[in-house]
């Protein structure tokens, strides 16, 4: 306990706050992953304390983990990159976005030069009965797709949709910092979500999706991406996709449809900015999504039953338009202050996104009261190769209406993970069986490649095996010509080598010694070949001290005491030293894992007198 208190003064964490609502298993864990997280940022575990295991080790052990698995990360998205890029080719994908007002469908293809073309493009009227709603007529739409897909001539069966704003939950929460492996276990035991997101229903209600938008190892923390929907009305759009005899693959939302739309948009004309703020406009959805590095901030834009009769009503009042884009355009400031007070960014352009016929109006009075705001409709198709064929069908006064269907045209059917790290918050796929979809899909892939790959590695194994044998059978031929001459001059040269190497440790050793005596008496000579000849095995100098009087002091390390006393004992022997004895012994000290480990000592000689 008085470490992790000194450990929360050292890095000045805030007190964790359990959850009363929550069970005692729930706080449990949630304080589990709190700990983890400071014990990462500390570069220590829990079995570090336990182990005693030397801090050095540990990192050094850290250091070559660390360092096979940025190897291992490199190779995998090295993999995952190419067969990413190819099963996304291999299926091809129409983008479906149906309004109460009309069904769109997209398809779009990329060329030779890297350029998107418009493959497919058919809008068709949705006839619903008065006050009714999309989910409330699931055959009757399923009717008008089904039709829509005979008139168009599209014969892709994939189908990436997009469900309204309104019927999806959509937030970014922060974390502990977490791996991915810890956050798997947290949410199949549902304690990540219950702690981080309060819910009205249960859990088990809604088909769930979320991303790690960012993580941040100096405050411990992470930001995730949580976007949930009902189980329930994502059940009934894919039902009117299967009723139409399609495949829904991908169910978006359709605020992150036209952020892909936009982001393509960007990407295409080389515009480079960290800050996007969107606005859809009109009767069914109404909301302003600011995304500051994919970080979507979404506010939901609030009209009242009798502004949705004025924007449907063509002979409404100049006054009574003006008076609702007034309070309109008042959450949007509200919105915008916000923003810019809790991030310190500056909104100077917003996209507008509008079905509404008088859009261009409408869009003149928004700058009238967003006077430091750029407002414009934002035309999907700027970037995009138009075929003749199909300029008409596009040619409209608003064609911002069309941005979702757009974004999801532009959506890939990511298998093998490639996308979720190269494309944000534009994966986002809340069918509920997706992972049992991808594994058929992934599986489909891999069996479409297998035979071409196997054959292609097998051709090109042979090559190179056939290559590689005639080339050795070559040059090792030439090699070995004058092998046995090579040889022989190879030991003469290594046998000179090892003499000389020897001779050479024993003079150094000779003038390292040497340098350490002071006098310069001939008689310092006579008593350096004693004791140099009273040296046993396992016994090194390090220094002889010789004051040039009657004292020498000799340091050196043994493998043991019995080395040291056998050391003493030669030297009691010899003629011109009267005395030897022990002056200090120091402890073996710790190195390398495997090394012997040698006693350090200090003897104390004394010389005989009056020798010339």
């Amino acid at each position: 306990m008085l470490i992790v208190s000194k450990w929360l003064l050292d890095y000045r964490v805030q007190p964790i706050s359990l959850i009363k609502s929550k069970t005692v298993l729930a706080n449990i864990e949630l304080m589990k992953k709190f700990f983890q997280g400071l014990l990462r940022k500390k570069d220590l575990s829990l079995n570090d304390n336990v182990s005693g295991t030397p801090q050095k080790e540990q990192t050094n052990s850290k250091k070559t983990i660390n360092y096979f698995s940025k190897i291992k990360s490199i190779i995998e998205s090295k993999i995952t990159s190419k067969l990413g890029k190819s099963s996304a080719a291999l299926e091809e994908i129409i983008g479906v976005d149906i309004t109460e007002q009309e069904i769109r469908l997209a398809q779009l293809m990329s060329n030779k030069n890297n350029d998107w073309v418009l493959e497919n493009f058919f809008v068709t009227p949705l006839q619903l009965p008065e006050g009714k709603k999309i989910l409330d007529n699931e055959d009757l739409v399923a009717d008008t797709l089904k039709g829509a897909l005979e008139k168009s001539k599209i014969n892709v069966s994939n189908v990436a949709l997009a469900i309204p704003v309104t019927n999806a939950i959509i937030r970014v929460v922060e974390a502990p910092l977490m791996t991915d492996d810890e956050i798997a276990n947290a949410i199949e035991t549902n304690s990540l979500w219950e702690n981080l997101i309060q819910l009205t229903d249960s859990l088990d209600d809604y088909s769930v999706f979320h991303q790690i938008i960012s993580r941040n190892n100096e405050t411990n923390k992470m930001d995730i991406l949580f976007v949930a929907s009902k189980l329930e009305d994502v059940k009934s759009y894919t039902d009117i996709i299967k009723k139409a005899g399609l495949n829904p693959v991908i169910i978006d939302v359709k605020c992150f449809s036209i952020k892909a739309a936009l982001d393509q948009i960007n990407q295409l004309g080389k515009v480079e900015s960290d800050l996007t703020t969107v606005l859809e406009f009109g009767i069914d959805e109404n909301y302003l999504m600011i995304l500051l590095d994919n970080n979507p901030i979404i506010t939901d834009i609030f009209l009242r039953a009798q502004d949705k009769e004025i924007l449907n009503n063509p002979s409404s009042s100049q006054d009574d338009l003006e008076n609702l884009v007034n309070r309109y355009v008042s959450q949007i400031k509200q919105a915008i202050t916000d923003f810019e007070t809790k991030y310190e960014k500056r909104i100077r352009n917003i996209k507008v996104i509008s079905s509404l016929e008088q859009a261009d109006h409408f869009l003149g009075m928004f700058r009238k009261n967003l006077s430091n705001v750029g407002v414009s409709l934002l035309d999907p198709f700027e970037q995009i190769k138009i075929p003749e064929h199909l300029k008409e069908a596009i040619q409209s006064n608003n064609r911002s209406s069309y941005s979702a269907v757009l974004g999801l045209a532009f959506r890939k059917l990511d298998v093998f993970g490639y996308y979720k790290f190269v494309t944000a918050v534009k994966n986002i796929n809340l069918l509920p069986d997706r992972t049992s979809m991808i594994k058929q899909k992934k599986m489909k892939a891999i069996s479409g490649f297998a035979f071409k790959g196997f054959a292609g590695a097998v051709i090109a194994v042979y090559l190179l095996l056939f290559g590689l044998a005639f080339w050795n059978i070559f040059s090792y031929g030439e090699k070995i010509k004058n092998y046995s001459s090579v040889v022989s001059e190879f030991k003469k040269v290594s046998k000179q080598k090892a003499i000389a190497s020897k001779e050479l440790g024993l003079m150094k050793k000779s003038i390292q010694l040497s340098k350490s005596i002071k006098s310069n008496k001939q008689v310092s000579y006579r008593i350096l070949a004693q004791i140099a000849s009273s040296v046993p095995a396992r016994v090194y100098f390090d220094s002889i001290t010789y004051d040039g009087g009657t004292n020498i002091f000799i340091k050196g390390s043994a493998s043991s005491d019995q080395d040291i006393l056998k050391l003493i004992e030669n030297l009691n022997q010899k003629s011109l030293i009267t005395q030897a004895s022990l002056g200090n012994m120091n402890l073996p000290k710790g190195g390398k894992a495997g090394a012997a480990k040698l006693k350090g000592f200090t003897i104390f000689c004394k010389v005989k007198k009056g020798i010339n």
